[in-house]
């Protein structure tokens, strides 16, 4: 399969007339004076900042009675095929092809490389990615698990294997569905445990070494900073 055919230009229209059509993509963004054409028997205009999508195989006469200079993409990516004749948003459309137009007149490489797929991007609405379907984290299995974990001290590196995600994304997760850090996720397990095996009538001391705090001190001074 060949590469696709991807020219940029900047061409200037006067009054003379023109006519004829193409067998791939032309889009034009005007950047000073109008253009007028007629596509398939459409009237149109290309005025600066304005863009104009014709498809192939469209005959189109066009003339510029005061001139007219626009940028020019001859294409064949079939993506142009799912673009609207107008650019969606023509704001964003303009100043690029201002920039491609200043940087084909001094020659610079990465802008006539790149710049077609930047005017394609710009042209079409922005459409978010789909989000990949997630594996679903239950947070009071974990917290369960959790439980089980106290004797030792328990990384995000564990709780993230776990549900098998890795560190970066558990965090992320974590703080998307709780509202905080892994590791004070943690902290709010300990403490809640803590308070159940309290209320149940274990000694300060039992109830330390069952949460992984180091000495009752320590965990009564974790109960007394938030409120018990």
């Amino acid at each position: 399969m060949g590469m696709a055919m991807q020219q940029l230009s900047v061409r200037h229209y006067g009054a003379a007339m023109g006519s004829h059509s193409h067998d791939h993509f032309q889009v034009l963004v005007g950047l000073r004076g109008v253009l007028e054409l007629e596509v398939d028997g459409r009237g149109q205009r290309v005025g600066a900042g304005e863009g104009l999508l014709v498809a192939p195989g469209d005959r189109h006469d066009f003339e510029a009675v005061q001139g007219s200079e626009c940028l020019v993409l001859d294409t064949d990516v079939g993506l142009w095929s799912q673009c609207a004749p107008a650019p969606h948003c023509a704001a964003q459309v303009a100043p690029l092809a201002h920039f491609l137009a200043q940087a084909l007149q001094r020659n610079q490489p990465l802008a006539r490389l790149h710049g077609p797929s930047l005017l394609l991007e710009a042209w079409r609405p922005f459409v978010p990615p789909a989000r990949a379907n997630r594996r679903r984290i239950d947070w009071q299995a974990l917290s369960v698990w959790a439980a089980t974990q106290w004797h030792a001290p328990l990384t995000v590196a564990q709780l993230a294997q776990r549900v098998f995600l890795s560190p970066s994304q558990f965090a992320l997760r974590c703080h998307e569905a709780n509202g905080m850090a892994p590791q004070e996720w943690l902290r709010h397990q300990r403490l809640a445990l803590a308070r159940q095996l309290r209320a149940g009538g274990l000694p300060v001391h039992e109830v330390a070494r069952r949460t992984g705090y180091r000495s009752p001190s320590a965990l009564t001074a974790a109960l007394r900073r938030t409120g018990r």
